[in-house]
């Protein structure tokens, strides 16, 4: 396939506000997409080289890129960031440039343009004719050996690569061609709609999704998937397992509203304290490390205290470990806040902060020993043996784990885990598999019960803002649209609009966050009545608290037609505030669901 034919469908995806949309032209490409050429297509459509969980990020800067575009053009690097500044998107900016300037709108970009010394070869459109037809294999092959160039020289090598590479190509593939280097590529597909299309393509129906979700939750690879499912059809896909060194989706939790209940549901249940760190799933393959947070990112560069207790206490050569991290004193047995062990999520000074702020790692399950997955063994096996694997006293520490059968208890040990400082409990039926990117009632988090309000925070997507009023004309926006997450049809559906609980500066950065994502017309995953003023990706992630869930006839999170053929409202948060941003260790995926926003909905002011 030329890769401006996948520019092609790229510029389809892109422009639709369909999320049905989305799944069909994903899956005409697929269906166009040869053995060889799939994997290469999975990853180029997630604006990358390589699955997420792969430390291969092509990673050049703005002015780096520009640097690229003024080199293949004959133009500047100012003048193509002072075009950046116009339009917004460096993409767009190159697209113009090859092609010149924008009729439609004159004023605004001709005498810009005219700025920009493009000589070379006549007129700025000669360029959108290619000097050769470059295949998607070509520029797979191209950003691959940007991302891999290193030692001295590297900035001006990868310029020259995707210089070279931007100049060989049509117009409309160097918009994407910009795009992806700069991780911005702006298509608004998440992985379980790259599921659909991949079932619609290759079993007829996009509602076969789920013969492919198990694998891809053990394996947490697209491309591995598209791959094998091309060559070797379903029965192979269905087949493959969990592999060190690939992380397994993680299973969340469900909600339940106090200790009488969750006895009542569970019955017999392991409960571990509820920590308030990072997710981390540790992998070790004999003297080889690796770390992965819950949104599929590798973090082992991060944490190279964990490394190192990895190393010392696991007895055997092979094995996966669940774990929290978080900034902890063991001699006053004091959790730090979550906000401050954030700050050892960082690329430079790690030697430094891992001194100033060492991190435990709480071990509470273990998926994968010796060459053999654990995750279909009862929780009761896998805690045995967790035990016979990990050497305590060292910086990975066993969660401690108490079997309960009575609400009474459940309750006492709730209370010491809020007593430290912690968010509460996890309850565990013993005799539950793991169930990768799961959230049942296999797994449930217990909080403080706090009568007359919520009692627990949600975390939710910013969707859209709303142009500020009198004070707030200064920052830009007055208010953001917010959402939760539809895993059923992969969609955010909003559920408020929160004006509160930002400072000046807050509102200054979420502002300046929000526009270098924003977008012209209604993203096709975003499910929305109202219309704010400004769209943007879903793609930052708050932590809202709000005083109870009401039922909305605005909002769409829940909205359903019934059996009578009417609309049903939706369900929306009353008097809601920012608490914290939570973009560092959530993907927008990993938002609250609508299905928790109904179940705290039916659980809010129950005793």
């Amino acid at each position: 396939m030329l890769f401006s034919q996948l520019s092609s469908y790229f510029e389809k995806l892109e422009a639709t506000s369909s999320r049905l949309a989305l799944i069909d032209i994903l899956a005409d490409l697929f269906k166009h997409s040869s053995e060889a050429e799939i994997e290469k297509i999975i990853y180029l459509s997630q604006g990358r080289i390589a699955p997420f969980f792969e430390a291969t990020e092509i990673g050049m800067a703005e002015k780096q890129v520009a640097q690229a575009i003024a080199s293949a053009f004959n133009s500047t690097k100012q003048d193509v960031l002072k075009l950046y500044g116009e339009v917004g998107d460096m993409g767009e900016a190159a697209m113009q440039i090859v092609r010149g300037p924008v009729k439609s709108n004159p004023s605004r970009q001709g005498s810009l343009f005219a700025s920009l010394k493009v000589h070379a070869v006549g007129s700025p459109s000669s360029f959108a004719t290619p000097r050769k037809k470059i295949t998607v294999s070509d520029v797979f092959e191209i950003l691959t050996q940007i991302a891999k160039t290193q030692g001295l020289g590297t900035v001006e090598k990868r310029q020259v690569l995707l210089s070279d590479l931007l100049r060989k190509s049509d117009s409309n593939s160097v918009r994407y061609l910009v795009r992806i280097p700069l991780g911005n590529l702006r298509l608004g597909i998440g992985d379980p709609t790259i599921l659909d299309g991949l079932a619609k393509a290759k079993l007829g129906d996009k509602s076969k999704r789920k013969l492919l979700e198990g694998a891809y939750n053990r394996t947490s690879d697209l491309g591995l998937i598209a791959k094998t499912l091309w060559e070797k059809g379903l029965a192979a896909v269905i087949k493959l397992q969990v592999v060190v060194g690939k992380p397994i989706r993680s299973e969340l939790c469900e909600r339940l509203p106090n200790a009488e209940k969750a006895i009542e549901k569970m019955e017999i249940v392991s409960v571990q304290p509820k920590y308030d760190g990072f997710r981390v799933q540790i992998h070790k393959d004999g003297d080889k490390v690796s770390m992965f947070s819950r949104n599929l990112e590798n973090m082992t560069h991060m944490f190279p205290e964990l490394i190192e207790g990895t190393l010392k206490q696991i007895k055997t050569k092979t094995a996966i470990l669940d774990t929290e991290a978080l900034a902890y004193q063991p001699e006053s047995e004091e959790f730090l806040p979550f906000q401050e062990t954030t700050k050892r999520r960082r690329k430079y000074g790690i030697e430094e902060m891992t001194k100033t702020l060492p991190l435990k790692a709480f071990v509470f399950d273990i998926l994968y020993k010796d060459g053999k997955s654990l995750i279909d063994k009862p929780l009761s096996e896998r805690l045995v043996i967790l035990k016979q694997t990990l050497i305590i006293n060292g910086t990975l520490i066993p969660a401690k784990t108490q079997t309960v059968r009575d609400a009474k208890t459940l309750n006492i040990i709730l209370e010491d885990s809020i007593s430290k400082g912690l968010e509460g409990v996890v309850i565990k039926k013993l005799e539950s598999p793991y169930e990768a990117g799961g959230r049942n009632f296999n797994w449930v988090k217990l909080k403080r019960q706090q009568s007359g309000e919520l009692n627990d925070t949600l975390d939710c997507v910013i969707l859209g803002y709303v142009f500020g009023k009198g004070k707030r004309t200064a920052f830009g926006a007055g208010a953001l649209l917010v959402g939760v997450y539809d895993d059923k049809n992969d969609e955010f559906v909003t559920v408020s609009k929160i004006g509160t609980g930002l400072s000046d500066e807050e509102w200054k950065e979420i502002h300046k966050r929000a526009d270098k994502i924003k977008v012209d017309h209604k993203p096709a995953r975003v499910n929305s009545v109202i219309e704010p003023s400004v769209w943007i990706k879903p793609e930052i992630v708050i932590e809202i608290l709000a005083d109870e869930i009401t039922r909305s006839p605005i909002h769409t999170a829940g909205a359903v037609i019934n059996q009578s053929g009417e609309k049903e409202p939706g369900y929306a948060l009353r008097f809601p505030r920012l608490v914290s941003f939570r973009t560092s260790d959530k993907k927008p995926e990993d938002a609250t669901t609508v299905k928790e926003l109904i179940e705290m909905y039916k659980l809010q002011n129950k005793k």
